[in-house]
């Protein structure tokens, strides 16, 4: 068929081959571009219809940008070759446990009963017999001895007694409070709680203030789905810090799946994406958050750290002075807007949000006293400085950053060189692993005139650190004041290369001298 254009008939523009697409899918997928990705996987399963190959990079690309029917297809054709993965089965049972199909959703529970997801397996049983007014305890008993499938259906027994309205808020409050569970079990509960009205148990059941308890914003009302997602984000918080990724990925994907209405589970996948530095999937997770919804509020402090990490420091800027300027704001959004502040090098303006931090209610540790100290430090407010880097010692006598901070301050001043040299050896000691530490004591002994002892702790510190452009000037220093003037043009050349524009021109300078 033909396009005509101008009075001009053009060839229509062909759709690409699966070879095209395939190889247009692998460059998506390493750019983060994941619904790019998974319609080019597409069309290359097209061509391909029995490969397992691109079978499985299709079903986890569909996973990230949350392309159900693909992941389906994908998935298909793995168990046709015997080769899914051990999520695949989760697959299948998010999505009868939304559609509330009986038979589909049992056969995809006994899929887990021969490998390692099988700890899930009792519970699940347990929401689908509350879910069919059937025995729930049985179904909970088979966890048996098994440490973690037993720990799973504790803490669904209790989701599952406030789901029957066995339990009221009061007396899951007080268990809860009693047993410590993790926090997405508390939230769990909490949204059941708060879905009957009792705003009063939920919110003293979360402790966490960027997490809103009203029966408008987290409330919940029971169901299969809310049960399975619920048990599938629970383990997914477990493994977001080390488990491996896309089994992370699968169970919060899935999660959603079961309950379209989990935000707690989109967060922890834009979590699970970001360390695989997937931003542009991550933000996308985020930005599905429910504006007036319970996570509303932490989707946007996620969202400023995500976008600050995809190099759009701009948008993360203007997002968390909004956050800090609100009316409501909190000392998180005070802290976050200040610390976009000191990236987007605005110091000065980073001081006040900072000072405003310290001076919270109830007072904040040592770590508070040291931002605020750097940023005056960096403002060129070296007597304020002083005195805040000064309290965060104070707070933290055995921090070695706080110490670090401000012995390398007063030793750049040549200010109380002995009692400075002191701090520097007290951080040292404790953090002798820390390459910016020892840099820091080897230049204090410089300083102070002691330039062989200084020497060894600062070539230390440059191998430990061979990119890092302060420690190698430093070592440039040392060595020219040794009279290793060859030595000395070689470690201002090092530092050169990763050092900002103003510190290049004074390296340059030395060098020409």
């Amino acid at each position: 068929m033909l396009a005509i254009v101008g009075g001009w008939a053009a060839p229509a523009v062909a759709a690409p081959g699966p070879l095209a697409a395939y190889l247009a899918a692998r460059v998506a997928a390493a750019e983060g571009r994941a619904n790019a990705a998974a319609g080019d996987f597409a069309v290359a399963l097209d061509g391909w219809p029995d490969d397992p190959a691109i079978a499985v990079r299709a079903y986890r690309e569909a996973m990230i940008s949350g392309d159900e029917t693909l992941a389906l297809r994908a998935a298909r054709v793995l168990e046709a070759e015997k080769v899914a993965p051990i999520d695949v089965a989760l697959l299948d049972m998010a999505i009868a446990a939304r559609r509330r199909d009986a038979a589909q959703f049992d056969a995809a529970v006994a899929r887990l009963d021969d490998g390692p997801l099988r700890i899930l397996a009792p519970s699940l049983r347990g929401w689908a017999a509350w879910d069919r007014r059937q025995p729930v305890e049985p179904m909970l008993a088979s966890a048996g001895k098994e440490p973690v499938a037993r720990r799973l259906a504790d803490e669904t027994r209790v989701l599952i007694a406030l789901a029957a309205r066995q339990m009221d808020g009061k007396a899951a409050r007080l268990l809860v409070e009693a047993t410590r569970p993790p926090a997405d079990t508390r939230i769990a509960a909490a949204a059941l709680i708060a879905g009957r009205g009792d705003e009063a148990n939920a919110r003293a059941m979360l402790t966490d203030p960027l997490v809103s308890a009203t029966r408008k914003t987290l409330g919940a009302k029971p169901s299969l789905g809310f049960g399975v997602s619920r048990l599938l984000l629970r383990v997914a918080g477990e493994l977001v810090s080390e488990g491996p990724r896309p089994l992370v990925i699968a169970l919060t994907r899935t999660a959603l799946i079961a309950d379209p209405g989990n935000d707690r589970a989109r967060l922890l996948l834009a979590e699970a994406l970001s360390k695989d530095e997937a931003w542009g999937s991550a933000l996308a997770a985020v930005e599905g958050v429910d504006p007036r919804g319970a996570f509303a509020h932490r989707a946007a402090i996620v969202r400023v750290g995500l976008l600050a990490e995809a190099d759009r420091q701009g948008e993360a800027l203007m997002l968390a002075k909004g956050l800090a300027t609100d009316r409501r704001a909190t000392i998180e959004d005070w802290q976050l807007y200040a610390d976009q502040l000191v990236v987007a090098k605005r110091p000065a303006d980073a001081v006040p949000w900072y000072r405003r931090v310290t001076e919270a209610d109830p007072p904040l540790p040592w770590a508070a006293w040291l931002q605020y100290g750097g940023a005056l430090d960096q403002a060129g407010l070296k007597d304020e400085a002083d005195a805040a880097l000064a309290r965060a010692v104070a707070l933290g006598p055995d921090e070695p950053l706080a110490l670090n901070y401000l012995g390398y301050s007063r030793i750049e001043r040549g200010q109380d060189v002995p009692a400075s040299l002191a701090l520097l050896e007290r951080a040292s000691k404790l953090a002798p692993e820390d390459a910016s530490i020892t840099d820091s004591l080897g230049w204090g002994y410089f300083k102070a005139g002691q330039v062989r002892r200084a020497l060894p702790l600062v070539e230390r510190a440059a191998m430990a650190e061979p990119a890092n452009s302060e420690i190698n000037d430093h070592l440039g220093d040392i060595y020219w004041a040794l009279g290793r003037h060859y030595e000395a043009r070689y470690a201002w050349r090092a530092a050169a290369l990763t050092a900002d524009a103003g510190a290049q021109a004074e390296l340059a300078a030395k060098i020409a001298r």
